[in-house]
């Protein structure tokens, strides 16, 4: 059940990576032909930055799920099978870890229950919390930054998700007893 519901996230995660990836090119080629026509749209820069961050942030998640995140293995190649398994379990379990501090660090950096304790109200939020996440615009674009930022629930959930669907995952081909 985990490693499906892990699978699906990865899926729609790589396709909205995909579609990032496409924008991206799109903005350039857009910001390439309006500065040679000497009519440069500042607003395309910034949004193809958050593009490609969002882009970044989405496919290491859904990597964590395919296995395909960078290594380095010329310590764990000297390994038996046995003692690899062991290793790639506990780097799931760092990996969990990790993923579970940054949905705590997003918890506290959001604040949604005193957001909603707030009422909503940004300037109430501010003046009982001195978080002022919800107010401060990005520079060209004008939007709230807090939705370019929420990528970052995306990634921790999406990487908790994959890191405890691999831990729990005991596939014949990393079982321990062969």
């Amino acid at each position: 059940m985990i490693k499906k519901l892990s699978a699906f996230w990865a899926n729609i995660e790589m396709f909205c990576a995909a579609c990032l990836a496409c924008i991206v090119t799109l903005l350039i080629l857009l910001n390439v032909v309006t500065r040679s026509m000497g009519a440069a749209l500042f607003w395309v820069d910034e949004l193809a930055i958050y593009a490609m961050v969002w882009m970044a942030f989405l496919g290491t998640s859904a990597a964590l799920h395919y296995g395909h995140s960078v290594s380095i293995t010329i310590l764990t190649d000297t390994f038996s099978p046995f003692i690899r398994r062991i290793v790639a379990k506990l780097v799931d379990l760092i990996i969990l870890v990790f993923s579970l501090c940054m949905v705590w660090f997003c918890w506290r950096w959001f604040a949604p229950v005193a957001f909603f304790e707030s009422g909503f109200d940004i300037e109430l939020f501010q003046s009982k919390t001195f978080n002022f996440i919800y107010s401060e615009p990005t520079s060209t674009l004008g939007i709230p930054k807090y939705l370019v930022w929420s990528v970052m629930w995306m990634f921790a959930l999406g990487a908790t998700l994959h890191s405890f669907s691999n831990l729990i995952d005991l596939t014949p081909s990393e079982s321990p007893d062969k």
